[in-house]
């Protein structure tokens, strides 16, 4: 099994100073703002995007 993708940066700031967490796995802490978050996978969609004509995203 390969390793967990790690965040490019923070969903608060945008700063790329992140480093893992205490809380525990998918939890990251931003250097830059002071804030902690946490990741986590929830599933898969039942139905998925489909491409439009005009070449964007389009639910379906």
């Amino acid at each position: 099994m390969s390793e967990r993708a790690a965040p490019f940066f923070c969903p608060y700031c945008g700063d790329e100073d992140l480093r893992p967490n205490e809380q525990g796995h998918g939890a990251w802490e931003c250097g830059a703002c002071n804030r902690a978050f946490q990741l986590k996978f929830l599933g898969l969609l039942a139905r998925g995007l489909q491409r439009a004509d005009d070449g964007g995203d389009e639910h379906i």
